[in-house]
């Protein structure tokens, strides 16, 4: 088994930068890709970024592309999303998981990722 914990939510106003952090433990993720996503109240996850395990492979979601950052330590078995230039509309709860496979096939989609954190809230105002 897989836990995944975020951290590094919080409040921030249009324009700020925070760094999540998604700690694994149970075992190495060494050999699994890992992704973020969010859910805004009242409406389905969306996909924000994923990494695979070389961290050779990275995808964005298009509203997050040029202010996100991906990437992960796998010495620490850790990912990171950096996140700059912050907009209301990314406020969210943001989830972190862990891939079925080592390059997520179709990242965007949910059943890729078979370990999900708890999520951490992310409020931006404006």
């Amino acid at each position: 088994q897989v836990q995944l914990v975020e951290s590094g939510g919080g409040l921030v106003q249009a324009g700020g930068s925070l760094r999540l952090s998604c700690a694994a433990s149970g075992r190495t993720l060494s050999s699994n890709g890992m992704g973020w996503f969010r859910q805004a109240p009242g409406k389905e996850h969306e996909f924000v970024a994923a990494i695979s395990w070389t961290g050779g492979s990275i995808d964005y979601a298009d509203s997050v592309k040029g202010r996100f950052t991906i990437s992960r330590d796998n010495a620490k078995n850790t990912g990171y999303l950096q996140m700059n230039s912050l907009k209301p509309e990314d406020t969210g709860v943001y989830y972190c998981a862990a891939s079925r496979w080592p390059t997520p096939g179709n990242p965007g989609f949910l059943y890729e990722y078979n370990y999900w954190g708890q999520g951490t809230q992310v409020t931006v105002s404006s």
